[in-house]
């Protein structure tokens, strides 16, 4: 490994961190067989809040959706493995006309809104129309963009009539920005029912307390017999990593996803909890905004991506918790390409591009990242060092993670670190949302812009032949490099920290919290 001393320092650093948790844990049931009683309210503590509940227009920003996702749920659900689709609210899977460009879907009779209201296609049709008009405003429409029209053909029938082929239609239909709410938002405007959104899901919206705290509660008109168990769930704001580590061990907070890796271990073995590395299709990258010069210039951007040591990065901030990233589409996704070749940790290679750059002595940048995260700061610190040999002096610029959010949303940044999660078993979210300036997330906030690779994503969007797809997406795999704006880092597994009381507790690979089936042990 290059650097050992400052690796070694990294880790030394991290591990001492972890250290200052060390605590008694919560008391545990001698016997080991504590009952789970119905009931009870359960707490999460994160790094971050989110910035609104309009399902629709949440950005690429987990914090939201996190909360939504418990109260709003769409016509199918993704398996647990994350790779299949089955029927929620729907009744069926679709049937799907012989020239493939009309859905008709059956819709479940025994649905109500939380407000007791039953569900029908006309909610459906106001819903998926809502999403969709949502692309102009920078939200999560274009996920929809094959869509022509939406039709009531019964009260709970309602067919979907494309403009063209489209093959992860279905799959788009699940993800949380397509949920079903209240047609015409139930008498309320768009923005006075994302306030307090009612939707068909086993929580409802209770209260959101801006830099503290957020809360849904138990619906009683669930239409799933016997769930929710919890009354409650509150996510908790707790920006630093000890501080979310000290309450876990207390019994203040019942839960926490780690994004501090340094104390895994530790906290595997402290009694009274349990840890759990789910399998992922989480992707953590570099982003470069190609609006700011010299960022602009492909040769800057390949010579960073391969001056990146990624293995002494998944040792020393994840602690061996990680794979390389070899693709720009994350492992688990359907088309990934195991055997790409992404961009490796190549030093000469990376001179010789800065050598070949518009800045050939170098130039001063910044990274914005999370203030309070021990992995953010880490990444940055082992990045200063590494880069410095192609002259670029990175300054590290600490903001509280929404604001961070907010600052890379506005593409107000040179570089950050941030992250992807999959919500539909379909590569074509993701690599519409990176890759494409005009899909909606304008190429992950860094104005990226290849035409051929956005070409190449049109095509596997319009074909529904398995080997065409391949093909087409083994293409973008391989070609992307060359000039991405993304300097892929990793694929991790979501680790998660939870007290023993907690029972059912799920992760699927696309990062969705199962709460549904949680049921909490009295304490």
């Amino acid at each position: 490994m290059r650097n050992k001393a400052m690796m070694a320092g990294v880790i030394a650093l991290l591990m001492t961190a972890g250290a200052r948790t060390a605590c008694s844990g919560p008391a545990s049931d001698p016997t080991g067989t504590t009952a789970p009683a119905a009931g009870g309210d359960l707490i999460i503590g994160r790094d971050g809040e989110g910035t609104t509940l309009d399902s629709t227009n949440t950005n690429f920003e987990n914090y939201s959706i996190a909360i939504f996702q418990q109260i709003g749920e769409s016509l199918y659900a993704t398996t647990k493995d994350g790779q299949t689709l089955e029927p929620l609210l729907a009744a069926e899977m679709p049937e799907i006309s012989a020239d493939e460009l009309t859905y008709t879907v059956k819709l479940r009779d025994d649905v109500t809104f939380s407000d007791g209201t039953p569900m029908t296609a006309d909610d459906v049709k106001f819903s998926i129309d809502a999403d969709t008009a949502g692309a102009g405003e920078g939200g999560w429409g274009f996920i929809n963009s094959a869509i022509d029209t939406v039709t009531v053909v019964d009260e709970h029938t309602v067919e979907f009539h494309l403009k063209h082929p489209w093959a992860p239609f279905v799959a788009d239909l699940s993800i949380f920005s397509n949920a079903i709410v209240p047609a015409n938002y139930g008498g309320k405007s768009k923005d006075e029912f994302y306030e307090a959104p009612i939707g068909t899901g086993p929580f409802m919206f209770k209260e959101w307390v801006r830099g503290d705290h957020a809360t849904v509660v138990k619906n009683p008109n669930y239409w799933q017999d016997g769930k929710p168990s919890l009354d409650s769930i509150t996510w908790r704001v707790m920006p630093d990593s000890n501080t979310r580590k000290l309450a876990l061990k207390s019994g203040q907070i019942h839960a926490e996803q780690i994004t501090d890796w340094s104390s895994w271990q530790e906290m595997s073995s402290t009694p009274g909890l349990t840890a759990t590395a789910f399998p992922s299709t989480e992707i953590d990258y570099i982003s470069m905004n190609v609006d700011r010069p010299p960022l602009n210039d492909p040769h800057v951007r390949v010579a960073i991506a391969h001056a990146i040591d990624r293995e002494a990065i998944i040792e020393a901030v994840l602690f061996g918790n990680g794979e390389q990233a070899n693709s720009v589409i994350p492992k688990g996704v359907p088309f990934h390409n195991p055997d790409n070749e992404g961009p490796t940790f190549d030093l000469e290679k990376a001179k010789a591009e800065m050598a070949a750059s518009s800045v050939p002595e170098g130039f001063s940048t910044t990274m914005l990242i999370n203030s309070g995260d021990a992995t953010h700061a880490a990444i940055a610190q082992i990045l200063q060092d590494e880069l410095k040999p192609l002259g670029i002096a990175l300054k590290i610029d600490q903001q509280e993670a929404t604001a961070r959010k907010e600052r890379e949303f506005a593409t107000d940044y040179d570089m950050t670190i941030a992250l992807w999660t999959m919500d539909i078993p379909d590569p074509d979210e993701w690599t519409t949302a990176a890759l494409d300036p005009n899909g909606g997330l304008k190429s992950s906030y860094t104005n990226y812009d290849n035409p051929a690779i956005v070409e190449l994503n049109s095509q596997a969007q319009s074909t529904n032949d398995t080997a065409a797809r391949k093909e087409l997406y083994d293409r973008i795999q391989a070609e992307v490099p060359a000039d991405s704006s993304l300097a892929l880092l990793y694929y991790v597994p979501f680790g998660w920290v939870h007290s023993d009381a907690m029972q059912g507790f799920s992760v699927t690979p696309l990062g969705y919290v199962g709460l549904k089936d949680v049921t909490l042990a009295a304490q």
